[in-house]
């Protein structure tokens, strides 16, 4: 998110007046007491007064710009305090943020995309009846972070029998939302193969595509 407060000293200089004109003219509206106005106007006639004494001195010695650099450091110091209890004011309206040139919070969620990646697995076969499936994104293949938007995994396994043609011989396994996921079989499943057919799926619960069929033997 952008600063509220621009860069350069000038456009400060600017920003700041037309904020200390604002909360002086609505000091009761925003719920301020004289004390707070008065030390951001302080704050703005130091910073003012630096800043023009830096631009009128020939040759602009080093200890003017350091000086003009320390007040806006300070009076960007009290700004911002100030900012944050307006921020955190259920009171204060967006309206009135605007006439300050303050951050206006985006409050509209953005609906999560449908996922158009798919999921690619390991399986680490070293225990008994066990497989421990690892996932990742194929378009982030050294990253264990799922997709934006992507709420879990969904997984799906076929037992035995030779490699399914599509995902409706596959039974659901689990919805994972952390790699990895271990599976854990029975004496009856050893020596057997398991074949994973995987998924991603967004927090509206829309699905992508399938990932490529991964197959491991359930040692035994």
């Amino acid at each position: 998110m952008p600063d509220y407060i621009p860069p350069s000293d000038g456009d400060y200089l600017a920003w700041l007046q037309n904020f200390v004109t604002y909360i002086t003219a609505n000091s009761v509206i925003l719920g301020l007491i004289p004390a707070q106005v008065t030390a951001i106007t302080n704050q703005f006639n130091l910073f003012e007064a630096a800043y023009e004494a830096n631009n009128t001195a020939q040759n602009a010695a080093q200890a003017t710009a350091q000086a003009k650099d320390d007040q806006r450091a300070a009076s960007e110091t009290v700004v911002r305090s100030q900012v944050a209890q307006f921020q955190e004011n259920p009171a204060i309206t967006d309206p009135q943020r605007e006439s300050m040139s303050i951050t206006v919070r985006d409050t509209t969620k953005t609906p999560s995309s449908v996922p158009t990646t798919r999921p690619t697995a390991t399986i680490d076969t070293s225990q008994r009846f066990t497989h421990v499936i690892s996932f990742r994104d194929e378009a982030t293949p050294d990253n264990r972070k799922k997709p934006d938007g992507v709420a879990h995994c969904e997984i799906w396994v076929k037992i035995g029998g030779p490699v399914p043609v599509g995902p409706n011989e596959c039974s659901f396994l689990a919805a994972d939302t952390v790699t990895p996921y271990t599976a854990t079989y029975d004496g009856a499943d050893g020596g057997k193969l398991a074949h994973y057919m995987l998924r991603w799926v967004n927090t509206r619960g829309q699905q992508g595509p399938w990932s490529a069929t991964v197959t491991a033997t359930i040692a035994a």
